[in-house]
């Protein structure tokens, strides 16, 4: 009794799906996976330089006008526009001899203005928020009789700064201690 083998073209058609079958389960296994982890340390990263950056610039807001600003669009003008934030830039460090310039350089290896304005994953603008407070005082006269009441507001003591995709923030409306702080450092 002789048993009748398959043809040649049958087994080279399975060795070639399985072939197939390998390569797909390579690139959906682990190619596919490390680029995405790759592109979002990439997105991370870009944010949270960029978030840093506009703590610079709202440093220098804060040193120019004894506020913070709450407007990114106002925040960029004046890093584009304002002198002393120019002069800034352009400064050396008296002992070091190395640029002042408080801007991190991004991915690209470049610092642009514009680039405070949106976070790099979804194109969202930042978040960016500051305090006001409204204090009220009573002045009474000597009769107990109410005079005046004198009303202060102050605004922009503090700031936060979000970014739209949850990589982090900057500073708190709420608390003097994390001013200026980062969440993630």
């Amino acid at each position: 009794m002789t048993s009748k083998s398959d043809p040649w073209y049958v087994h080279a058609s399975l060795y070639a799906v399985i072939v197939i079958l390998i390569i797909i389960l390579v690139k959906v296994a682990i190619i596919d996976p490390k680029n995405t982890v790759e592109q979002e340390n990439y997105y991370k990263n870009e944010a949270r330089l960029r978030m840093k950056n506009i703590k610079e610039a709202e440093i220098l807001y804060q040193k120019k006008y004894n506020q913070y600003s709450g407007n990114l669009d106002s925040l960029i003008n004046f890093v584009k526009t304002d002198p002393m934030v120019d002069s800034v830039m352009n400064a050396f460090d008296s002992l070091t001899q190395r640029p002042a310039n408080p801007f991190i350089a991004l991915s690209d290896g470049q610092f642009t203005p514009d680039s405070l304005l949106r976070t790099p994953k979804s194109q969202q603008p930042f978040t960016l928020k500051i305090d006001s407070t409204e204090t009220a005082d009573t002045v009474v006269n000597r009769r107990g009789r109410i005079v005046k009441i004198e009303k202060h507001s102050v605004v922009g003591t503090k700031y936060y700064l979000e970014d739209p995709d949850g990589y982090g923030s900057i500073g708190s409306l709420d608390n003097d201690a994390l001013k200026n702080t980062a969440s993630w450092e």
